[in-house]
């Protein structure tokens, strides 16, 4: 986006377009664009005439009519580049074309990039609204969230430079993935005929998987052991920074993302690991990190001090014995009675492989128990989807039990995204485990898997990708020597996106299943950011009682999203992911 070289440049951002560039560039990736000054484009600005403005925003009305005012009068920038998202309306163009602004414009440009990169291989959209949108039954504008969420899922595809195939899950209880599916396809069809190649673009050699929610309601309720599904469920991480204290007592912040490399390489291991390999990982990458010996310049002095081994493996090392002393201070407190009880029930069998005869019989401890309402509803949902849905009179007696009768939406609810609660379960692959805690494997590993195996019975909206060859890739059931994340892969990519939201033991089985095959790359993405879903405890006092967006957690969202008397708010603060990966602007 640099206008010229040697000229120093004022950058205009809205909401979307702010939390965008943090999370794949820092400020001083900014200022070595000779980017001085970052502004917000809604609030009051003062003139800097001398000077050229980049304003990078999404393609609204209330952004453009923003634009607009910066010159209507006195103009407040030399000159005005211009970068939407996204498509930019013919009305809105019309706009700007009609408008004094016009002659400040120096380029107007759409660069197609409407979704924020989560990590390596996870994206999401930052939609709140989308859940609601889309399954509360009282819904006045799922078709448009649904258009818009196409549009979004266009621009990834367009970044990934990808014209995959698009299939969604048949036989769905509701039928939003296949109505995305249907969208999505004909949007891509549209934009490779009007991209700037003038080359009608073929379909490249990856699929585009989407799903309902409905597909695997255990995953996003079940306490999940690995290390950060585990401290993003039990401590109250925000905005990916978690606060604890240094030896010497003093507060400490740390953002937990892509940039801290034994976050990175611990994160998908089972808790009972992270404390063993810690040592060792923090070793390597402290070696790793040495600089060679050679003249050292004022310029980079700074860089090597903040590489120095001995700083980074101090802080790396105190800050992940501290996350993962407290994850373990909370599983010991009362998690380790509940796991080995979801586990039974989602399973459908216990440690030594017995069928669970009778469930209700495994939830009973967790009732009986000092449990935190919370976890309660969890094992009740657990037990209720065990079943493929209850009587209506064991559901009642169930929401006597644990004490929600005016708040039974966050059971009911679960209804609408089409999951049987009111009375043939699926039949699932046997895996071997090594922990007993953690026996469950999310269903969308057997999705993935299948799909890369070119078994997956799912329909094509317009036809398989001619290139598409599951024997390109090694089967993601052969174990094999896994490679770094960020390799370069020459084969297919699968895309799926899950409207409602992605779990951490779903982001986790995206990283798993590219790592066990050759060729194929697994991106994982969800509609609204906040739903990536975790739960840290809820106050018994507070369950029903705070608005939404006040605490996470999937099952505060069950019970909302159909409700009418509380407004939606959703902290919009910058989110700070810094990292430089296959998803980043390129």
């Amino acid at each position: 986006m640099t206008i010229s070289s040697g000229h120093f440049q004022v950058l205009i951002l809205d909401q979307f377009t702010t939390r965008l560039l943090s999370s794949c560039c820092k400020l001083s990736d900014l200022m070595s664009e000779r980017i001085t000054i970052v502004e917000d484009l809604f609030k009051s600005r003062e003139p800097i005439p001398e000077m050229k403005a980049i304003y990078f925003m999404t393609p609204t009305a209330k952004c453009v009519d923003a634009f607009i005012a910066d010159f209507k009068n006195k103009p407040k920038y030399k000159a005005a580049y211009v970068y939407f998202t996204d498509y930019c309306p013919d009305s809105l163009f019309s706009k700007m074309k009609t408008s004094s602004c016009s002659k400040y414009i120096r380029v107007c440009k759409e660069i197609n990039i409407s979704f924020l990169p989560q990590e390596a291989q996870v994206f999401t959209f930052d939609n709140p609204g989308a859940f609601r949108s889309v399954y509360s039954p009282d819904s006045k504008d799922r078709i448009k969230t649904l258009e818009s969420l196409a549009d979004q899922i266009v621009t990834l595809c367009a970044t990934l430079d990808e014209f995959p195939g698009v299939r969604y899950k048949k036989d769905s209880p509701v039928q939003h993935a296949k109505d995305l599916a249907e969208l999505v396809d004909q949007k891509l069809a549209k934009y490779y005929e009007m991209d700037d190649t003038t080359k009608k673009k073929e379909k490249t050699p990856a699929q585009l998987l989407i799903l309902d929610r409905a597909f695997d309601p255990m995953s996003p309720i079940l306490h999940e052991l690995t290390y950060q599904a585990m401290a993003y469920d039990l401590l109250p991480i925000k905005n990916d920074t978690y606060r604890y204290k240094a030896k010497d007592g003093s507060a400490k912040e740390a953002l937990l993302n892509d940039s801290d490399e034994l976050w990175v390489r611990l994160r998908h291991m089972h808790i009972a690991e992270v404390t063993e390999k810690m040592p060792k990982l923090v070793k390597e990458i402290s070696a790793s990190k040495k600089e060679p010996d050679s003249k050292v310049t004022i310029g980079t002095l700074a860089q090597i001090m903040k590489k120095m081994p001995s700083f980074r493996k101090q802080v790396a090392q105190v800050l992940h014995v501290s996350l993962a002393e407290d994850c373990m201070t909370r599983y010991q407190k009362n998690v380790d009675r509940l796991c080995r009880v979801e586990q039974d029930l989602a399973v459908g069998s216990d440690v030594e492989g017995l069928k669970v005869k009778d469930p209700m019989r495994t939830l009973l401890p967790v009732l009986i128990h000092d449990h935190s309402t919370y976890d309660k509803i969890r094992a009740v949902l657990l037990y209720i989807f065990s079943l493929n849905g209850t009587t209506e009179e064991n559901l009642n007696k169930l929401i006597q039990h644990v004490k929600i009768e005016g708040e039974s939406e966050y059971i009911l609810n679960w209804k609408d995204l089409g999951v049987p609660i009111i009375s043939s379960k699926t039949t699932r692959r046997e895996r071997s485990q090594t922990y007993d805690l953690s026996r469950w494997t999310p269903i969308i590993k057997d999705v993935m898997e299948d799909a890369v195996d070119n078994k997956l019975d799912w329909p094509h909206v317009s036809g398989a990708p001619t290139a598409w060859n599951g024997s390109r890739a090694v089967s993601a059931r052969q174990k094999h020597k896994a490679s770094a994340q960020d390799d370069y892969r020459s084969g297919s990519r699968l895309i799926i996106f899950i409207l409602g939201g992605v779990c951490y033991s779903e982001v986790r089985s995206a990283y798993e299943v590219t790592q066990a095959i050759k060729s194929c790359e697994v991106i994982i993405g969800e509609s609204p950011k906040r739903v990536l879903l975790h739960h840290y405890d809820v106050p018994e006092a507070d369950v029903g009682k705070t608005p939404p967006g006040t605490k996470p957690g999937f099952i505060c969202e069950m019970y909302y999203f159909t409700q009418t008397r509380f407004k939606f708010h959703v902290d919009h603060g910058p989110h700070t992911i810094l990292f430089r990966l296959n998803l980043c602007i390129k």
